[in-house]
């Protein structure tokens, strides 16, 4: 069984800290893994609104977020300016794709993407997805291939803008399988490849699951037969602090003959024509607060099994 790993970078100080020290830790693994980037500027700081969330509370006491992304992260966007992450980290962002990892889009603005998007229209979304895809290209001097929404958050017109900019494939979403998507009557030929594992700040601070033990639960997850699995990291979180749960991670995986690398990897073997359609919809997810896009009903068995019907 395979398992792709996707690191999601969302600030300034995940790019300069979480990035060098996961790309040391995989290196030292013979691992690699797709870095998905936040690109444009760290808002940190304005996530506070979302005190209101229901579980947002809960979520906050649980995972220390303090601890993980310092006191000077949290002001970026409201007390403090928030820094241009490429202009800043761009050299570092390289270096992960210098090393043999696969890079590609996580976002530009990430609390303006995850709060907003599931609810705008077309030309918000344009806006938001060029602006990032432009940084792309003047970190890399190359189009990215691929995408995946800062907190699990997209719209319809995000699967046509992927559609559009010709990407192999995104990860969006949450889910068991990969599968091609249809939103709110919106059909896309990129296919997604969700994460199917949870995440460590979903799982820390439930019943009694801690920092010592989580690579304990990943691992059970991680046993469950499905064809491939995603496990989405956070450079703030494993590449800082819970640094030694992904080393953890990787010699339990390793030790059980887990073969380990990017969801490139996982597109690579997929069987493209045969993949399923299925519909996205919104759910909730134990430990993490808000509404997440998710992998929903069946809608057609496989690409080529309607080819012949018509």
């Amino acid at each position: 069984m395979r398992i792709g790993l996707k690191v999601d970078v969302d600030t300034l100080r995940g790019t300069r800290e979480g990035v060098p020290a996961l790309l040391r830790l995989f290196d030292e693994y013979d691992v690699k893994a797709t870095f998905l980037f936040s690109l444009g500027p760290d808002h940190t700081g304005r996530a506070l609104k979302r005190v209101f969330r229901p579980g947002f509370l809960s979520k906050v006491s649980r995972t220390s977020v303090t601890s993980h992304y310092g006191i000077k992260t949290l002001l970026y966007g409201t007390l403090l300016p928030g820094p241009n992450i490429a202009k800043h980290a761009g050299d570092i962002m390289r270096a992960a794709r210098d090393a043999g990892h696969e890079v590609g889009i996580h976002c530009h603005d990430h609390i303006k993407w995850q709060d907003y998007v599931a609810c705008q229209d077309a030309d918000w979304t344009r806006r938001e997805f060029v602006k990032a895809v432009e940084a792309f290209e003047q970190v890399f001097d190359e189009a990215p291939r691929t995408h995946g929404a800062a907190g699990w958050q997209i719209n319809p017109h995000v699967l046509t803008l992927e559609e559009e900019f010709g990407l192999d494939y995104a990860s969006d979403g949450r889910g068991k399988t990969p599968f091609y998507p249809v939103l709110q009557g919106v059909r896309a030929r990129v296919p997604q490849i969700p994460t199917t594992l949870p995440t460590l700040d979903e799982l820390i601070g439930i019943g009694d699951i801690s920092e010592d033990n989580v690579h304990e639960y990943v691992f059970v997850e991680s046993q469950k037969p499905l064809p491939f699995h995603v496990y989405t990291l956070h450079a703030e979180l494993e590449g800082m602090k819970l640094l030694p749960v992904m080393e953890k991670l990787l010699v339990m995986w390793k030790g059980s003959q887990r073969e380990l690398g990017s969801v490139r990897d996982i597109h690579d073997q997929l069987p493209l024509d045969e993949l399923a359609v299925h519909e996205l919809g919104w759910g909730e997810l134990p430990g993490r607060s808000g509404h997440l896009i998710m992998q929903g009903r069946l809608l057609v068995r496989n690409l080529d099994a309607e080819a012949n019907q018509e």
